[in-house]
């Protein structure tokens, strides 16, 4: 009686071990890749999937993005500076199958990628475009990780450079160019508003070569601007063009020149 219970329980028990071997539960964000004896089957999920033990084997596959952290490289520029750049990559996979097969680990593999990548980039550029043009360069790397890893199913979303790391003597050597750039600029300005002055002055001088009686205005508007300190003596010179003018009116007065 017990043997017989035994011989039944026993198969039993196998066979829902084997059901439940075969039943695989996918999420919303995970493909299953099937091989049946070794051979590519089939792209399976989300949901329920059935797998059969022995002759089928499954792969599970995130399809969600996930974020690449590419360790710090150290790069020399064009202009020979060197410099430590990290950045961070943005991946997801698109072709589970492509993904599996076409290489052995995908997310390794596009870390690796990504550090040439970022070196061999950043060297053909001067240290000047490293600094200011971040945004063009990451999406020049962008680009070109995207172009190598499709063959892999993977799409890059996104490269970032996070930072750009400088010795301490490159950075004074910064500063100092920085200064003179900004002492240039503040040269040049002075240079420009003493030219501008200077044009102005030479056209209010033609305008009162052209009318003595707007000099001679000119003239007293200044007596009046001194007259009204508080110095009690004042001393000034008296045009002799001014000097003409009004004695020129008086009979029997002759200006002797020196």
């Amino acid at each position: 009686m017990i043997l017989d219970a035994f011989t039944f329980i026993v198969p039993l028990v196998v066979l829902i071990i084997v059901l439940v071997s075969m039943l695989k539960i996918l999420r919303e964000y995970e493909r299953g890749v099937v091989f049946m004896l070794g051979r590519f089957w089939s792209v399976k999920g989300p949901g329920l999937i059935i797998i059969i033990p022995i002759l089928q084997e499954m792969v599970r596959v995130d399809l969600r993005t996930k974020v690449l952290d590419v360790p710090t490289q150290d790069v020399i520029s064009r202009d020979n500076v060197s410099v430590k750049v990290n950045a961070v990559v943005y991946m997801r996979v698109v072709d589970p199958e492509k993904a599996i097969i076409q290489v052995e680990n995908y997310y390794e593999a596009t870390s690796q990628l990504a550090q040439t990548t970022l070196r061999s980039v950043l060297g053909q550029h001067e240290l000047d475009e490293m600094l200011a043009e971040r945004e063009k360069l990451s999406t020049n790397i962008q680009d070109i990780l995207d172009q190598q890893t499709d063959g892999w199913g993977i799409k890059v979303s996104n490269v970032e450079m996070k930072q750009v790391d400088l010795d301490a003597s490159m950075v004074r050597a910064i500063a100092r160019q920085a200064e003179a750039e900004r002492e240039r600029r503040a040269k040049v300005i002075h240079a420009e508003g003493e030219l501008q002055a200077s044009s102005k002055l030479l056209e209010s001088a033609q305008t009162l070569a052209k009318q003595p009686e707007s000099l001679q205005l000119r003239y007293l508007q200044t007596l009046t601007e001194i007259a009204s300190d508080k110095t009690h003596t004042i001393v000034f010179p008296l045009p002799m063009d001014m000097l003409k003018s009004l004695l020129g009116k008086l009979p029997n007065v002759e200006i002797e020149k020196e």
